[in-house]
């Protein structure tokens, strides 16, 4: 009887912009960008929750649009730009959905907190007087476990309040 050898892998060459900083690296094309950006990058406030795409706690922002960092290979992003929620504070402080959720309570246990403000930052850009429906739609591929969503949606509009009057 022979033995199958695992077949071999090449790595593949990628260049992501992440957080505005480039990164160039050697990777294995089944990688997934959620584990790029925590193995390679140690960027690990993008977590890692269901594995299936259901749970939307790897929420980035990929060219500006919110996805789900688990459904995608980091070869996929190579030559994009990437946010992470490290990446929404600046030198000034917290971005206003980082101060709004920590206000208003829009957090409990924080698994599912960076893919919400990952959701939210992204419908800010789109509409910055988002009504409820328009934040529970943008949200509604973002579980939580533990707030029961009010405060969550309280926070969005609180950022949003913050954002426009700046």
């Amino acid at each position: 009887m022979s033995e199958t050898k695992p077949e071999f892998v090449e790595a593949v060459d990628i260049e992501i912009t992440v957080n505005g900083k480039s990164y160039q690296r050697s990777v294995e094309p089944r990688m997934l960008l959620v584990e790029f950006l925590r193995e390679e990058l140690r960027l690990t406030g993008t977590h890692i929750g269901c594995d299936t795409s259901y749970c939307g706690a790897c929420t980035i922002r990929l060219d500006g649009d919110a996805v789900k960092s688990c459904t995608l290979f980091a070869v996929q992003a190579d030559g994009a730009k990437v946010a992470t929620v490290e990446g929404l504070a600046t030198e000034a402080g917290l971005h206003p959905l980082q101060k709004a959720f920590s206000e208003h309570h829009g957090l409990q246990c924080g698994y599912c907190t960076p893919g919400m403000l990952m959701s939210a930052s992204a419908l800010l850009d789109e509409i910055p007087n988002p009504s409820d429906k328009d934040i529970k739609k943008r949200i509604a591929g973002n579980v939580c476990r533990c707030t029961g969503y009010q405060n969550i949606i309280k926070s969005v509009h609180a950022a949003a309040n913050e954002l426009r009057e700046a």
